[in-house]
């Protein structure tokens, strides 16, 4: 059994305390066993957004008796490793076995609100901030054991959780230090951190510790989750996102299924509550068949989808003009026009969530990727204080993006609400999740550029055509998608994040005259933040453009990018891969394709290269190899940033060769494994991934930046294959048969 977190939010505050502070820089010292203490450097940079919004201490990491650290992360755990990242610069910077850092995240109350987990920001947010908070607090626990031993702080040493003079006679532990206090005290610039010559941890392959519970099957998911008298519940689906409940038959229910324990109605929203799971499976499938909705055609054709699109968008809105795009661009212009279908998350396991409404506090664990935020929503779903609201975050199968976990809390909470004192557990269905999950969005880029007589781009113009990228929760409940059916629902109240869906669409490249617009809809289905929001389309197109050009230009098509950029770190990347392949050759049928991608223009770089054989008699695409260059900056965990990229390019092959969402007036016609097909293990290829280690830089975040280069390498790789441009994903066996 699986008992709820022991670390309460009354609990932490009784034991935090108040200290004053000032610090100076310390000079290099001699520690625990003749080991050379590190010499520490002034960071005098901005510090990062979330400690900027939790700016004490005591928010970030907790002394506890036994002289082990408490490190406390208002990120979740999606497979990125943060957990050993966070653990790894704690205990850098506070001179500690790394067995000595306990890392805790996501709980409302007792971590900080740090929004969400998207956006590779877990690094370059949490992370330093555990890193800047750690370091102060190392400082004060020097400067009180300074006052305690009444002897310079150059005569003393820090190590393993205590401060011993440099003669080793006298020894404080922090426990001593504190007496039972916490450092309470804000963290600001400059702060003193351990020198990068000197990292002990970080930058190092820091295996993680729940890889091998994974493989053994002792890891916990919110779907293991057993309380003692739990419950389980299923939930009543609409036939199509329109459709409205006209009655329920509900008559029959007890005999005809045994255990039912209740069943909640409020307007289309159908919940019902048994013993055992396997009895609220088999409710749930008598009440659905004797329930009448109403059955509107929701849905355009699903064949017509990017006329739909262009047909419904808003006017262009213009993100980006410099120089004069109307200049002529000699004979040598091209213009293509690229899309992108719908996509799912394709979490391998369906949502989960349980609830436990105690008559005073609504306690909910859950996978979601912004417990605070969900809290609001929820809240404001149920109308009452988010005080009364208690999320601790549990691990789920691995998801980038507004996944349905915060659907199948919401779905717990009201149903909690509905049978307080027991915890309810919501499982989801695979029909469900692939029905009902927020997708990546539909993406159009056209594109025309054109060369100057010396063969370089001299303009280019790009329109993209997006719905929004992110309609996570925070304060509307109208983002969680039960609200939208109780008799009194509520809608969302806006679009979401628009913005998303031209990110990258302007290219890292440089280009005298350049436009880009966006044109916003509305579409069809829902949608939200999915890997990489709209880079992975544009940089598709982009990239496939920039081969098309190099083409057009008669130049080598890694040598037309270096070319047109300015950065060294971007040619760094391009550099890398170009030797990396250099001694690999190709047979008939098959080709070598590169795509280059700066992660918003202002973060991590990616250069991925795809060697692909084609069977030009059935057009199916075999994946051979698949390498990458890849630049964070700063690199905590080198063995966990390399899982990152490696299962980015994977999730991206996916993509590219066979996903897509499908439907039809009545509804989602993906519903399965068998019509939502992703790449099977056997059709993974080998995977080379080689990091370029910058210390001095700031660590950026790796998540997403392999995405986008791999399906535009992938389509140029196919192209060189068999002389065949693919500018409309997926990449299937369709549209290369000759």
């Amino acid at each position: 059994m699986i008992a709820p977190s022991e670390l309460s939010r009354r609990k932490f505050l009784k034991q935090m305390g108040f200290v004053s502070v000032s610090f100076p820089l310390l000079s290099s010292c001699i520690g625990e066993e003749g080991m050379a203490m590190a010499p520490r450097v002034s960071y005098e940079g901005e510090l990062p957004g979330s400690i900027r919004k939790a700016s004490q201490v005591n928010a970030w990491l907790q002394v506890l008796e036994d002289g082990r650290v408490r490190v406390l992360s208002g990120k979740v755990e999606l497979g990125q490793g943060i957990r050993t990242a966070i653990r790894q610069v704690a205990a850098e910077e506070l001179d500690m076995d790394l067995d000595l850092v306990e890392v805790v995240l996501a709980e409302t109350g007792l971590t900080p609100d740090e929004g969400y987990t998207a956006g590779s920001n877990s690094i370059p947010s949490s992370a330093m901030s555990v890193r800047y908070a750690a370091a102060t607090a190392r400082q004060r626990l020097l400067e009180m054991a300074n006052v305690k031993l009444n002897l310079p702080i150059e005569n003393l040493v820090l190590y393993n959780g205590k401060v011993k003079t440099r003669d080793g006679e006298r020894v404080l532990t922090f426990s001593e230090i504190l007496e039972g206090a916490q450092i309470e005290m804000e963290v600001t610039s400059p702060v003193p951190v351990k020198s990068r010559d000197s990292h002990k941890y970080v930058g190092k392959a820091i295996p993680r510790a729940d890889i091998e519970k994974m493989v053994t099957g002792k890891h916990i998911y919110i779907q293991d989750l057993r309380f003692p008298g739990m419950v389980h519940a299923r939930i009543v689906r609409p036939p199509n996102y329109q459709s409205k409940l006209l009655q329920v038959d509900q008559s029959g229910l007890i005999n005809n299924v045994s255990g039912v324990l209740k069943t909640v109605v409020n307007g289309s929203f159908i919940g019902v509550i048994a013993e055992r799971e396997y009895q609220a499976i088999r409710a749930e499938k008598y009440l659905r068949q004797h329930a009448s909705w109403t059955y509107p055609a929701a849905l355009p054709d699903g064949k017509d989808l990017f006329k739909t699109i262009e047909t419904i968008a808003d006017e262009p809105v213009t993100v980006r003009n410099e120089g004069d795009i109307s200049i002529v661009s000699d004979t040598k212009t091209i213009k293509t026009r690229y899309t992108k279908p719908y996509i799912k998350h394709g979490s391998m396991g369906p949502a989960c969530s349980v609830a436990m409404f105690d008559g005073e506090i609504l306690n909910i664990w859950s996978h979601s990727q912004g417990i605070y935020p969900m809290r609001r929503a929820i809240a404001a779903m149920l109308d009452m204080s988010e005080d009364h609201v208690h999320v601790i975050s549990v691990p789920g199968a691995g998801c980038y993006g507004h996944s349905t976990a915060d659907d199948a809390s919401a779905d717990a909470a009201l149903l909690a609400m509905a049978f307080p004192r027991k915890h309810v557990r919501v499982q989801w269905s695979r029909a469900d999740e692939n029905m009902w999950e927020p997708y990546g969005s539909a993406i159009i880029m056209e594109i025309e550029a054109g060369l100057d007589p010396s063969g370089k781009i001299n303009r280019w113009k790009a329109d993209v055509w997006t719905d929004s990228h992110s309609t996570r929760p925070n304060n509307d409940a109208g983002t969680l998608l039960s609200s939208r059916y109780l008799e009194n629902p509520k809608p969302m109240k806006g679009r979401g994040y628009l913005g998303g869906g031209h990110r990258n669409a302007d290219p890292y490249y440089s280009i005298p005259n350049m436009q880009v617009n966006a044109h916003f809809f509305e579409g069809p289905l829902r949608v939200s933040s999915l890997r990489s929001l709209g880079a992975y389309a544009t940089i598709f197109a982009t990239e496939s453009m920039m081969d098309q050009l190099a083409e057009k230009s008669g130049t080598d098509s890694l040598e037309f990018r270096l070319a047109h950029l300015n950065d060294d770190r971007a040619k760094a990347t391009i550099q890398k891969v170009k030797e990396m392949t250099s001694k690999e050759r190709v047979s008939t049928g098959e080709g070598i394709g590169y795509a280059f991608c700066r992660y918003k223009n202002n973060a991590a770089y990616a250069t991925v290269a795809a060697k692909v054989f084609v069977d030009q008699n059935s057009g199916d695409v075999k994946l051979i190899k698949l390498w990458a260059a890849v630049d964070v900056g700063e690199i905590i965990n080198l063995d966990g940033i390399k899982n990152q990229i490696e299962g980015g390019m994977i999730q991206a092959a996916s993509w590219t060769r066979k996903e897509q969402v499908t439907f039809n007036a009545s509804g989602i016609t993906s519903t399965d494994w068998a019509t939502y097909p992703i790449l099977r293990f056997s059709e993974t290829p080998d995977i080379e991934v080689t990091m370029i280690d910058r210390p001095e830089q700031p660590a950026e975040g790796g998540g997403e930046v392999s995405m986008p280069p791999t399906g535009a390498a992938i389509a140029n790789a196919v192209y060189r294959a068999c002389g065949k441009r693919i500018c409309d994903l997926p990449i299937t066996m369709e549209k290369l048969k000759f």
